[in-house]
């Protein structure tokens, strides 16, 4: 992907907030009924590990975060890339290096879980080499979702 500035930050980022809000829109007309159940679980005020993606006249155009959810593994979460920026390899920019950082902190995986009203995040974590895995955690059980794992090599 060229002409596209990876920057590192942290969730009180206003570029990272700008597109959460954009992410939270879009899931709650695609999960219904099911977005108050999910959106608990995807609050940013404590997040640590955020990237966001900036183009070439330094609008941001997409982001992701990584929190530890174990003592060897991080949880992707906040995935997005706007409607109008999708399809020109974003989204694997910023999965590759959430999963960099990841290792440079010294864990093993990443997991993540989404919805199977989301098959654009699916079709890019199996690219990325993820693995679908039993639900996790606060997902177990929950129809919707689909969860995966990579180990960091």
């Amino acid at each position: 992907m060229k002409n596209i500035e990876l920057k590192r930050t942290h969730s009180t980022d206003r570029n990272f907030q700008l597109l959460v809000k954009k992410l939270d829109a879009e899931l709650a007309e695609r999960d219904g009924q099911d977005h108050a159940f999910y959106d608990q679980f995807n609050k940013i005020d404590t997040i640590k590990y955020v990237v966001v993606a900036f183009n070439e006249n330094e609008k941001p155009v997409g982001c992701g975060a990584i929190k530890e959810i174990g003592n060897n593994a991080m949880e992707v979460k906040r995935m997005f890339v706007p409607t109008e920026n999708r399809g020109r390899g974003i989204a694997g920019e910023i999965l590759k290096e959430l999963e960099i950082w990841a290792k440079e902190l010294k864990f093993e995986k990443c997991l993540l879980e989404t919805g199977l009203k989301q098959p654009e995040a699916i079709s890019l974590y199996k690219k990325s080499g993820y693995k679908q895995i039993d639900n996790y955690g606060q997902y177990a059980g929950v129809e919707n979702s689909i969860c995966f794992e990579k180990i960091l090599r």
